[in-house]
């Protein structure tokens, strides 16, 4: 069994609390987050062309991430507010899966990581794609929402190996 003190997240009542990173040396740290929509080729051909009736859905989505990489957290509750330096979101058009493919680039100099920035974010465009599509189709399909890369921190540097 467990001691509490082995749980970051608890205090000693057994409570959630935020961790306190006070004593840590800052950093400069990036993450990078994927997310992917698989839309029909209907769907796939009005994104393309413009044709959407909200508009355009990548520029949209764009501006979404960006925006959810600056909210994570009020709504993540562990997570701290932090200093973002940079956002970039890049969306694709995979022709042959009909997909959308999202990456959020999220970096900051701070004392925590910014994983959780870039995954909302990847997260935000991915669901702002769907709701820019969901008139014309309603059995799209979020997925692949996953961590790519991340540097700096105590924990090291990770960097997912894909097919």
């Amino acid at each position: 069994m467990q001691n509490m003190e082995d749980f970051t997240h608890f205090n000693e009542q057994g409570r959630a609390k935020m961790v306190d990173v006070g004593e840590k040396a800052p950093s400069h740290r990036t993450a990078v987050a994927g997310a992917r929509v698989l839309v029909s080729p209907e769907t796939f051909h009005l994104i393309q062309t413009g044709g959407m009736k909200k508009g355009d859905v990548l520029t949209v989505a764009q501006i979404a991430g960006v925006m959810g990489a600056k909210r994570t957290p009020d709504l993540i509750p562990m997570c701290h507010p932090i200093g973002i330096t940079g956002i970039n979101l890049e969306l694709s058009l995979d022709e042959a899966r009909c997909a959308v493919d999202i990456r959020a680039t999220v970096s900051c100099d701070g004392k925590t990581g910014v994983e959780m920035e870039a995954l909302t974010a990847a997260s935000t465009a991915a669901l702002t794609v769907y709701d820019m599509c969901k008139a014309v189709q309603k059995d799209m399909v979020i997925t692949d929402v996953r961590l790519l890369s991340k540097t700096g921190g105590v924990h090291g540097d990770f960097e997912r190996k894909e097919a």
